[in-house]
């Protein structure tokens, strides 16, 4: 898959059914396979009611799995609507982008879904999160613009300011703005809740940064996607200061990136088809998925104090039993499917 095409990605049925796992350097993995066949599953988040909530971007349904693996999918009202990623909203409901649709999305944890157009048209809407302000903050990566929407309903637009940006996924930053990947800039972004933006150049050029979270250290950690000027995991301080960790497997495909519940910082390494956990000193593991070309591509901490990640070929969420990282297992070895 290309770097551009794996934006959004096709996903076929998976092979094996829920349940299947294996044991990697303490962390066990179990996979889930969701109802929907090629559903391609890309976003996932915790809800308010502690289970997952995702999206199923070629089923046109957001899912939810109880952490016991129990999967309900919600179809969306508008046909073809291409979901993409999802975030908890203050409100108690969960938010979710629209790619195809141009809309965002609002689904209470029964399951209601209302939808919201959004000004500028084939935006390219991808990324949500909820601001310091009581606001949803969206990327538009084809419109180059950061919308903001409100409880109500009422959206805004900011354009980035430079004509090379593609604000791609955003992520409150523990200083109360919003920070975001700029993917054609090579770009780590700021949004202040007024709208005023501010962009830090990463030193790898045409690294293609992707995913972005804040990690447990008070500064914000994302992905370098591409194979040659990144394969690294970027860490950003509020202050603009950026350092770089080059990842062990060549050409991984860093994606999502999430705070782990073990004090690490996990992502989702979609073209090696793994799960890279990495300390704030910048130590990594990396944990193979039992299904082959799986492409795990959403990552984030479940209720449960486990990781969740959505496979974006396996069709499947998987789930990592964590533990603490101690010397004997700062190591990448191989999966035993369990039996």
């Amino acid at each position: 898959m290309s770097r551009r095409a794996g934006k959004i990605g096709v996903l076929l049925l998976g092979l094996f059914g829920a349940g299947l796992g294996g044991v990697v350097c303490g962390q066990t993995i179990t996979e889930f396979s969701i109802p929907t066949a090629a559903s391609s599953p890309a976003g996932i988040t915790a809800g308010p009611d502690g289970a997952l909530w995702f999206t199923e971007f070629d089923g046109g349904r957001i899912g939810r799995i109880t952490t016991d693996g129990i999967i309900t999918e919600f179809p969306i009202p508008t046909a073809n609507s291409g979901p993409t990623l999802i975030g908890a909203g203050p409100d108690g409901a969960l938010w979710f982008t629209e790619f195809n649709a141009n809309q965002i999305g609002r689904i209470t944890t029964k399951g209601v879904i209302t939808e919201f157009p959004i000004p500028t048209p084939a935006s390219g809407a991808y990324s949500i999160a909820a601001g310091s302000d009581g606001n949803l903050w969206f990327t538009e990566p084809e419109g180059k613009k950061i919308g903001r929407i409100t409880m109500g309903g009422a959206l805004t637009e900011f354009p980035t300011p430079t004509d090379d940006s593609e604000p791609y996924v955003i992520a409150a930053g523990p200083d109360g703005n919003l920070w975001f990947t700029d993917t054609d800039g090579d770009k780590i972004g700021k949004i202040t809740t007024a709208g005023v933006v501010t962009e830090f150049p990463i030193p790898s050029v045409g690294s293609f940064p992707i995913g972005i979270t804040s990690g447990p250290d008070g500064a914000l950690w994302f992905t370098e996607f591409d194979a040659v000027a990144g394969n690294k995991i970027g860490r950003i301080t509020t202050d603009g200061a950026i350092t770089e960790f080059p990842i062990p497997t060549d050409n991984s495909g860093p994606r999502g990136i999430t705070p782990g519940p073990d004090g690490n910082v996990w992502f989702a390494e979609l073209t090696a088809g793994q799960v890279g956990r990495i300390t704030t000193a910048g130590s990594i593991v990396e944990l193979p998925v039992p299904t082959t070309d799986s492409e795990p591509i959403r990552i984030t901490s479940g209720p449960d104090g486990n990781v969740w990640f959505t496979e974006f070929t396996g069709n499947k969420i998987g789930r990592i039993t964590t533990a603490p990282t101690t010397p004997g297992n700062r190591r990448r070895i191989h999966v035993v499917p369990s039996r």
